[in-house]
């Protein structure tokens, strides 16, 4: 077994468990040992029990003296209550909905247990704690007549402990897999491989900035002996991903600028006639994204500019004037959307501003084809893309592929492709846009040349972020919003003045208004808090919290039927069929539904010039950014509109976010409060550009994502092609193969 070892061929770990991890992109014995922790418990506070007070954490070492479980009163929990001793008295325990217990923790056994002390009236308890089995004979001295948890002479807590007893890691996890597992495969990998792990930073690197050595970070970020030590090693792997990452981008700039292009020239006649015939004056933003993508054309390599504004600011229109440019010089473009409902509204507005001018545009996605506002036969349309019949092509993912068939021929062909577009491009993965961009156009050998790209973003990016991830694109931004639009009223409405806010929306619907109610799950909790009883205020708030948290269904039977049993309430979810989703959107955009309830499959691409209330249930759920988006599904016509964030949990970190929420109206300064707040271990795009967690947490520190910049360009000067570097080369090989710089 070594570090390229399939995680099929570690002990421990079944089919089920292999299932799982892959899901988080873990897949070897190297990435189980790369899977960094986000945050430690401290469970390094080992006391005997006649020390315990409320709070915590604390650790206690000692025997089993029972264990049972026990049923509420309305028999919807299973407690399990145990009495810990050691020779200093005793302790009882309680743990909530873990019946297994029983068969895992025995009478007699010797423990670790750690957690917070509860006291209510004047007995003590200790709360759902993290557990683990100890031995003592084999792992204590003690005094012959001293029992496990004494404070005589010889006596020692034990400490070479996984689970307690120390700093615990705590790991990103998914649903069946839990730190403890983690842990518990881990640390046996760590002990066999740790000092087998080759260090890709080169040593000068190293020695100026005083970094750990790859073995000891490795151990200290996964079973620190302190918190500064964790730091020393989470400083190491921060600055080595963002490093990784610097050399990336700064590579794939230098092979971009050794790709040719197509030239294509400027025809000012035709723009200027297509700007002064829109209903509305462009902004002085949109004016000089447009220009900038435009000059960008002109040269003979490609461009390759990022095109990032915020909701509503008017993306497409320049999107639409680049397109016009390089049809009128002869050329083809392609234009690609996430989904199926945005590309045809694209395509609906593409003909709607470009009906005037004699430009053929289709269509495509998985299911439909059209060629000018008629529905044509697949078949027909690649013919007339390959023959340049088609000179504007828009479609989601079938531009690159066919559902149906591997077969070449029924690929998407160009004749003279020129320009790529993706809007909403961090929503499109590294090899998709390299797919469109280089393999889909039919040229001879000695003619082919890179398309030039723009991708459209309406994701806020913080400037570290933009720097680091985006560091080989040029950067274009919209800030202004289009004139005549309102600012959006965002208001937070605690759980006192909901009915306040339904009166308000029956009365904005009587107006002829719409309004989206956006949920954070489908399906309800199988348990309620209210379910709990008596019992539930022994719960912790973070576990019964999520129980009552809103979802489509419930809320759509309780919408439609108690609230607003008058009016029209439709529901929408992933778990609809596209037919059946595609009908709902229908009749919302035709104002046949005044109430649409949905989870965040309406955060891109829905444009309901009608809807003027965005009502966010759970809003404390979604991140910063995720929130600004829903809230740019309305406000996009002359009415007054509303985001109303309704939430029933309260801390200091949540109310930071919604108040920052209420007074940002501009996504670019939001971003910046977000990570100011969160950092970017939360921010909203991780996942989406699949940066690992650490390198993101490190996002916040502009000065060392500047250094890391910084000594990449010293390292790429003075060997292009890390010939000196081998480890380092092999690293960012790696690398480019996982990450996603979406």
């Amino acid at each position: 077994m070594n570090l390229s070892t399939p995680i099929e061929q570690i002990p421990r770990i079944g089919p089920q468990y292999q299932k799982r991890l892959k899901r988080m992109g873990i897949k070897t014995v190297r990435d189980l040992l790369f899977h960094f922790p986000h945050r430690y418990e401290d469970f390094s506070n080992i006391i005997p029990t006649s020390q315990a007070e409320a709070g915590g954490p604390f650790c206690f070492q000692g025997k089993i003296l029972e264990i049972r479980n026990l049923r509420t009163f309305r028999k919807k929990m299973i407690i399990t209550q145990a009495t810990l001793a050691d020779n200093s008295g005793k302790i009882k325990v309680i743990w909530f909905n873990q019946p297994y217990l029983i068969n895992t923790l025995k009478k007699d056994e010797f423990v670790c247990l750690a957690g917070k002390v509860t006291k209510k009236n004047s007995s003590k308890y200790l709360s759902n704690p993290a557990y683990e089995k100890i031995y003592p004979k084999s792992n204590i001295q003690r005094g012959p007549n001293e029992s496990l948890g004494g404070r005589g002479v010889g006596w020692s807590p034990i400490s070479n402990l996984t689970h307690t007893g120390r700093l615990i890691p705590v790991y990103p996890e998914t649903e069946g897999v839990s730190s403890k597992w983690l842990r518990f495969i881990i640390k046996p990998l760590l002990t066999k491989f740790g000092d087998k792990i080759p260090d890709s930073l080169p040593e000068k690197i190293i020695k100026e900035n005083n970094f750990l050595p790859v073995q000891k970070a490795l151990w200290q970020i996964h079973f620190p002996d302190s918190l500064r030590k964790a730091g020393e090693a989470k400083r190491r792997f921060s600055f080595e991903e963002i490093f990784t990452i610097s050399l990336f981008v700064l590579r794939e700039r230098m092979k971009l600028m050794k790709e040719k292009a197509m030239a294509v020239s400027i025809n000012v006649e035709s723009i200027k006639k297509f700007t002064e015939g829109l209903p509305f004056n462009l902004t002085n933003d949109q004016r000089k994204s447009a220009w900038q993508a435009l000059k960008d054309m002109e040269k003979n390599r490609p461009m390759n500019r990022l095109l990032e504004g915020d909701v509503g600011s008017g993306k497409t229109m320049v999107a639409m004037i680049a397109a016009l440019n390089a049809v009128k010089a002869g050329y083809q473009m392609a234009f690609m959307a996430p989904t199926e409902i945005l590309a045809k509204q694209h395509f609906k507005t593409f003909s709607q501003f470009l009906k005037k001018i004699k430009i053929n545009i289709g269509l495509i996605t998985g299911k439909e084809s059209y060629f000018k506002n008629k529905k044509i036969s697949r078949k027909e349309l690649l013919e007339k893309t390959k023959n340049g019949e088609i000179d504007i092509l828009i479609g989601t993912h079938a531009l690159i592929q066919n559902p149906k068939t591997s077969r070449k021929d029924l690929g998407v062909k160009f004749k003279n492709l020129a320009l790529v577009i993706i809007d909403e491009q961090h929503r499109f993965g590294v090899e998709q846009r390299a797919k469109l961009i280089t393999n889909n156009y039919q040229l001879t050998t000695a003619q082919k040349m890179t398309p030039h790209f723009l991708s459209m973003t309406a994701t806020p990016i913080p400037r570290t972020l933009a720097l680091t991830i985006y560091g080989d694109l040029d950067i274009s931004l919209i800030q202004e919003l289009p004139k005549g639009r309102k600012k959006i009223i965002t208001k937070v409405i605690p759980p006192q003045k909901r009915k306040e806010a339904y009166d308000f929306i029956r009365d904005q619907i009587k107006e002829g208004r719409q309004v989206f109610v956006i949920c954070p799950r489908i399906e309800p909790a199988k348990t309620s808090a209210e379910d709990l009883g008596g019992q539930a205020r022994l719960l912790d708030e973070s576990y019964f919290s999520w129980l009552d948290v809103k979802a489509v269904k419930k809320e759509f039977e309780k919408l439609s039927k108690e609230i607003f049993p008058d009016l029209k309430v439709g529901q929408l979810h992933g778990k609809m069929k596209t037919e059946e989703k595609e009908e709902v959107m229908k009749k919302f955009q035709e104002d046949k539904i005044d109430i649409l309830v949905s989870t965040s499959v309406v955060e891109v691409g829905i444009d309901i010039p009608n809807a003027s209330i965005m009502m966010i249930e759970g809003a404390e759920r979604f991140g910063l950014a995720q929130l600004h988006q829903f809230r740019g599904r309305v406000g996009r016509s002359v009415f007054q509109s509303y985001c109303l964030l309704f939430t029933e949990m309260y801390s200091k970190t949540i109310n930071a976010r919604l108040r920052a929420l209420v007074s940002c109206e501009n996504g670019f300064e939001l971003a910046e409060k977000d990570l100011a707040i969160r950092g970017p271990g939360d921010f909203e795009g991780k996942r989406q550009w699949g940066i690992p967690d650490l390198a993101m947490a490190s996002l916040k520190d502009i000065s060392l994502v500047e250094k890391t910049r910084v000594q990449a360009k010293e390292i790429l000067a003075e060997d292009p092609q890390l010939k000196k570097y081998p480890l380092l080369r092999e690293r960012l090989k790696e690398f480019s193969q996982r990450i996603h710089l979406e």
